[in-house]
């Protein structure tokens, strides 16, 4: 059976190199590199226009032009999410912590070699890793029920530790708001409709794609605005660094490696998306090295991109072998594989292994593809943050605006880019962690599916499983143990003028008294309804509270001295 295994894998491998295919899969990356740049589109969105032309195709064809498509998406991402701090996809949001930095400092083309070459890598990896990993995973993934994901969830906001900067409970109370922000809309098991105020747009929740543009792209534009430089300042020459990004990745190809097993591992488990497993792979890189991150350290590149591109073998895992999308682009390529008879389950990993093989080969393929052509032209595409702001801007912000505009087909979508945008910028000028919410908004929805789920089958007894409670134990270590290691993690900031603390407090205060209000609200709401923004809003209520006790000792303090 192994032998009989081997020679399906080389066998598909040959077949790839026929011209027919490799065209088809030249296309599939071409088109999706063009996708991936706009910001705000991605693959989903890439998949979703080109689907129909997917279904009249040959079946191999197809399959090798919707991977080439979907996989190279998370690689051309990291272009606007380097060159000017706006995320391609919510993918792409964690590469811009460091990556942007870098490209104010004119190491834009170092940035991107070392964002494509970690990409190119991770993708293989998580090829390979699906290669010999199919039959093995299979009965793992079904053990894995809707407690254990959603105490894997749970988890999930531990980073904020990492992502706020030494400022934890800032970074805890804005994540419960995001998760709060996550309930807007029907609640599907009760009926109940939460803060929509009776409008229909907020009926099916607030958009991703909206918030995550107007919370990371908004801000930047309107400081690079401001400043009336271009992102690299004033740099007469970009120093090109695309040879030293690919040495950068070589040097550090043990985090390579380490963050690609993170996104393919993640990515094999249905439901954990993919700006989860990017937060994931950069705190892990945060917390196991020392470094300046946040203000351009090219291993905050390295990490979330290797994560990103490695994840979607992980994500074919559960798709092949029982039918399982492991997100949400892959509920498409599924729709492809079934449209032309092939079905998920034991012929995958038998008759019809040979498909499967093809799609191994073709993820693969496109990401060395992807990174190759992107590599080509990083050095050009490095002279973008030379231009000035005043012809910069609007383009990107139109192209922000398709990207909103394409959530649900509203105008309403743009508005909640620009409310996301204002609400951005304050809290950039303010210290607070915009990746902190936008983790928790991710997770929200995650979390209040799973809790309802695992509350339904197993009452509260789920909490005593052993993997739970290991997870959730794990989870309060992660957000306890900063406090103990620096005291300050309530406000270090210290060098702020008092106008700026002054904001700060009054920006604390009316976040405070929302989350009361919250509070309070969500009591009156049906079990299933109210629980988790009930639980968060209380949270962040608590935290809030801390924070507001705590500048208004320090302020009392000053004046007395």
């Amino acid at each position: 059976m192994d032998f009989e295994i081997f020679g399906s894998m080389f066998s598909a491998l040959q077949g790839m190199f026929a011209f027919e295919i490799m065209m088809y899969l030249f296309a599939g990356v071409l088109c999706g590199l063009i996708l991936g740049v706009i910001p705000g589109l991605g693959g989903l969105t890439g998949l979703s226009l080109l689907l129909p032309f997917a279904f009249t195709m040959e079946p191999m064809v197809s399959f090798v032009f919707i991977m080439g498509l979907y996989a190279i998406t998370t690689t051309s991402d990291t272009i606007p999410a380097v060159l000017f701090g706006v995320p391609g996809t919510i993918g792409s949001a964690a590469t811009v912590m460091d990556g942007y930095p870098m490209s104010k400092r004119g190491e834009a083309g170092r940035a991107l070699g070392a964002a494509f070459t970690a990409s190119a890598i991770g993708g293989i990896f998580g090829a390979m890793l699906l290669a010999v990993s199919v039959p093995i995973l299979r009965p793992v993934v079904v053990q894995i029920a809707s407690p254990q994901m959603l105490a894997i969830c749970i988890f999930g906001l531990s980073l904020v530790s990492v992502l706020s900067s030494g400022n934890t409970l800032k970074g805890l109370a804005i994540a419960c708001i995001g998760v709060v922000l996550a309930t807007v809309g029907e609640d599907v098991h009760s009926g109940t409709f939460r803060w929509t105020w009776n409008s229909l747009y907020l009926y099916d929740g607030l958009p991703i794609v909206p918030i995550a543009l107007g919370l990371f792209a908004l801000p930047e534009m309107i400081d690079l605005l401001r400043s009336g430089q271009s992102v690299a300042g004033n740099a007469k020459h970009l120093r090109r660094g695309q040879w030293d990004g690919i040495k950068d990745t070589i040097r550090n190809w043990f985090l390579v490696l380490r963050c690609s097993a993170i996104g393919s591992t993640l990515g094999s488990i249905p439901g954990i998306g993919s700006a989860i497993i990017d937060w994931v792979a950069y705190a892990h890189v945060k917390r196991t090295t020392k470094g300046d991150f946040g203000n351009g350290d090219v291993r905050g590149v390295i990490a979330p991109e290797a994560a990103n591109n490695a994840k979607e073998g992980g994500a074919l895992i559960p798709t092949i072998t029982f039918g399982v999308p492991g997100s949400v682009g892959m509920i498409l390529v599924l729709s492809v594989l079934v449209m032309h008879g092939y079905y998920p389950g034991p012929d995958m990993l038998g008759d019809n292994i040979n498909v499967t093989y093809t799609l191994v080969w073709a993820l693969a393929l496109a990401n060395i593809i992807g990174a190759a052509i992107c590599f080509g032209f990083s050095g050009q595409l490095a002279k973008l943050t030379l231009i000035r702001p005043i012809f910069l801007v609007p383009c990107i912000v139109i192209f922000c605006c398709i990207g909103a505009y394409q959530a649900t087909e509203s105008y309403y979508d743009i508005i909640v880019m620009v409310i996301a945008g204002v609400f951005g910028w304050i809290m950039k000028q303010l210290g607070w962690s915009r990746p902190c919410l936008i983790l928790g908004f991710v997770l929200g929805s995650y979390i209040e599916r799973y809790m309802f789920i695992s509350y339904q089958r197993y009452g509260w007894e789920w909490l005593y499983s052993p993997v739970v409670a290991g997870i959730l134990l794990v989870t309060l270590y992660g957000v306890v143990a900063p406090f103990f290691k620096n005291k300050k993690q309530v406000d270090p900031e210290s060098g702020h003028s008092k106008r700026a603390f002054i904001q700060d407090f009054v920006f604390t205060t009316l976040l405070t008294l929302l989350c009361i209000l919250i509070f309070l609200h969500s009591t009156t709401m049906p079990f299933s309804a109210g629980i988790v923004p009930g639980i968060m809003g209380g949270f962040a209520m608590i935290f809030l509270t801390c924070i507001v006790g705590w500048q208004y000792y320090k302020y009392r303090l000053d004046k007395l001295n």
